[in-house]
């Protein structure tokens, strides 16, 4: 097999490196290490050639358009994080290798570009305290939102101190009364689990972002307008909320009731008799396994209705778990709130998120699709 340096392959297929990259995420391409300069990759010129052939009877625009909305191929130029074969970089760093060391504020300022940026005091909860940590987040945010500045010609350093203060919004419509601490810290004291604390910093940097995501992509929707910060991560959070994305690990929690119940085997094969893929299990961006997953599973022993979970639909299915498993497992292994899962996914999606704002902000762009109409006649 003959191998082509990145240079050689986007001149043959005539794209982006971006769509090279997802290329190569999607297993279209394959991709290796360069042996003389393991920073840099080589890749398949069979497979390079293959797409290339393909692309020359290139489709009609709309065509392209409508499959790149989905999972279709890269159609934002963004810095911010990107996936190369089964791996995720935060800037051009290993996501996972961040987890090991790295908190999220840390992230934050990688991801923001903020260098030495001065975080502001843990807000104090007020008169939501009685409500749900959710509906907290959507009212402290919503508030927010009436009222803070349109990001449109603002600086970026005020945007980037602005980004730090809403953070801490969030947080503290999430976890309750702030405690002193790093925010992984403060989660494993305000759910009463010192001992999770470094599982929860692990869950909050591989987190923090995943390239443009449906809910990144309405936060930049939103952004592209000039609304405020908070504007933008409300919509973020909207939408993290379906059970097709951040809600997802209740799924998973389901069903490993379900494993407890009746045992693993039987439960995979009920679920898929009735026309169901086991959730949280796949993914289309890790073909080979999602490396978030991987990387905080081994943070903890898994209790073992998800340990049972796992084999039998590695076997039965062939999945490897996903990050909203290894999310639902790691509150069963600690005994966090039945929400934890998408608490700790909101936190540490919201500093993508505003990563993903600020971005665009810099752009001074408005994101406008056209619709392919498809109604009666006109």
């Amino acid at each position: 097999m003959g191998w082509l340096t990145s240079e050689d392959a986007l001149q043959a297929l005539g794209t982006k490196p971006q769509t090279l990259y997802a290329n190569v995420s999607r297993g279209r391409i394959q991709a290796k290490p360069d042996p003389k300069d393991p920073r840099r990759s080589l890749y398949s010129s069979e497979d390079v050639k293959r797409l290339a052939a393909r692309h020359a009877g290139r489709r009609k625009s709309e065509a392209v358009a409508a499959e790149t909305i989905r999972w279709g191929d890269p159609i934002l130029p963004s810095s911010v994080s990107t996936i190369v074969t089964g791996r995720l970089y935060y800037r051009g760093e290993n996501a996972v290798a961040l987890a090991q060391r790295a908190t999220l504020e840390e992230i934050a300022e990688l991801l923001w570009e903020a260098h030495s940026l001065a975080w502001p005091e843990a807000e104090a909860a007020d008169a939501l305290e009685d409500r749900p940590p959710m509906q907290r987040a959507f009212l402290a945010l919503g508030r927010r939102a009436a009222t803070d500045l349109p990001s449109y010609g603002r600086s970026h350093s005020a945007l980037q101190a602005e980004a730090a203060d809403l953070v801490m919004t969030l947080a503290t419509a999430l976890l309750g009364q702030p405690k002193p601490g790093p925010l992984h810290q403060r989660a494993a004291a305000a759910w009463g689990r010192p001992e999770a604390s470094d599982a929860i910093r692990h869950a909050l940097v591989l987190l923090a972002d995943h390239e443009l995501n449906a809910s990144t992509f309405a936060t930049r929707v939103a952004a592209s307008t000039g609304a405020s910060l908070a504007a933008a991560l409300l919509a973020g959070l909207a939408t993290l909320t379906g059970p097709l994305h951040g809600g997802a690990s209740a799924a998973a929690t389901a069903l490993a009731k379900l494993v407890a119940e009746n045992g693993a085997e039987q439960a995979v094969r009920a679920t898929l008799a009735e026309g169901r893929p086991i959730p949280s299990f796949g993914h289309r961006l890790y073909p080979d396994g999602d490396c978030r997953a991987g990387a905080l599973l081994e943070q903890f022993t898994l209790p073992k209705p998800y340990a049972g979970l796992r084999a039998a639909t590695e076997r039965l299915v062939g999945e490897k778990p996903n990050i909203d498993f290894a999310l639902a497992a790691m509150a069963a292994a600690y005994d966090l709130p039945a929400d934890a899962p998408l608490i700790l996914f909101a936190l540490a999606r919201s500093v993508g998120w505003l990563a993903h704002t600020l971005e665009q902000a810099a752009t001074g762009t408005l994101i406008r699709p056209r619709a392919h109409y498809i109604g009666p006649p006109v």
